[in-house]
C-alpha cells in the first residue's frame, strides 16, 4: 500500500469516528422532531405576553386572592348578612392590613398584658397599650392603691372567648368592639397582708367589654384600648 493510500484510509477511519461520537452526542433523527421555532415570528412573538403584562395579571390575582381570604376570615368571625359581617367587610375595604384572625390574636395578647400590668402597677406597659383617657384612669386606680399600701396579686388562667361585638369608622378612626370572657385568680391584701378582697385559690370568670381604636391615617399599625366596661 503506498503512502497516498495509507494517509486516504487514515481520514475515512478518523471521518467514522468523528461521526460515530457526534452522533452519540447529538442523537438520531426519527422523523418525528419538531420544527424549529422561529423566535422572530410574529405569531410566536403574539401568543407571548409582555412581561410587564404578567406582571400586572400576576398581581391582581395576588390581591384578589388575598380579598377572597379577609373575606372568609370575616364570614368565619361574623354571621354573613348581618350589620356587623357587613361593617367589618367595610372596615377591610378601607384598611387592606385589617385581618380578624389577627387582629383577634393581638387584642387577646393586649388583654392580658393590660390585666397584669395593672395589678402589677406597671404603668409603662400600660402606658404604650392604653389611650391617654383609659390610661388617667388606671394610673389613678393604681395611684390610690398604692396609698393605701394595698398589693394585688392575680395569675392570669386564659381567655375563653374573644368575639367581636361593633365595629366603627368613623373619620379615619377604626373602633373595633369585644367581648372577652377570661378567667383570674386575683388577691388584694392591705399593708398588714390580710386579704381584703378576692381569693387566692379560685378562679373567677370576668366578662369585659373593650374597645380598641386605631387612626388609619397613622403609620402606626397598634391599636390601642380606648374603653373598658365590666359585663354582669
Amino acid at each position: 500500500m503506498g503512502s497516498n493510500d495509507f494517509i486516504t484510509l487514515f481520514f475515512l477511519v478518523a471521518a467514522v469516528l468523528i461521526f460515530l461520537q457526534l452522533r452519540s452526542v447529538l442523537g438520531r433523527r426519527t422523523g418525528n422532531e419538531k420544527p424549529p421555532v422561529d423566535i422572530y415570528s410574529p405569531r410566536d412573538a403574539a401568543q407571548a405576553p409582555p412581561a410587564e403584562e404578567s406582571k400586572v395579571v400576576t398581581l391582581q390575582r395576588r390581591d384578589a386572592d388575598e380579598e377572597e381570604q379577609r373575606i372568609a376570615e370575616i364570614d368565619a368571625v361574623a354571621k354573613p348578612e348581618t350589620p356587623l359581617n357587613e361593617a367589618l367587610r367595610s372596615l377591610a375595604k378601607e384598611d387592606t392590613s385589617f385581618r380578624p384572625r389577627e387582629f383577634l390574636n393581638g387584642a387577646r395578647m393586649a388583654y392580658e398584658m393590660i390585666v397584669m400590668a395593672f395589678a402589677d402597677g406597671d404603668r409603662k406597659t400600660l402606658k404604650t397599650l392604653l389611650s391617654k383617657e383609659v390610661y388617667d384612669g388606671f394610673e389613678a386606680a393604681i395611684a390610690e392603691r398604692e396609698a393605701r399600701g394595698e398589693v394585688v396579686k392575680s395569675t392570669f388562667v386564659g381567655i375563653n372567648k374573644a368575639d367581636f361585638t361593633q365595629v366603627h369608622v368613623k373619620d379615619a378612626e377604626s373602633q373595633i368592639t369585644l367581648r372577652i370572657v377570661s378567667q383570674l385568680i386575683s388577691a388584694t391584701y392591705d399593708k398588714a397582708g390580710t386579704l381584703i378582697d378576692g381569693d387566692q385559690e379560685a378562679v373567677v370568670e370576668v366578662t369585659d367589654i373593650w374597645t380598641f381604636a386605631r387612626d388609619m391615617r397613622s403609620r402606626d399599625p397598634n391599636w390601642k384600648l380606648v374603653a373598658t366596661e365590666s359585663e354582669h
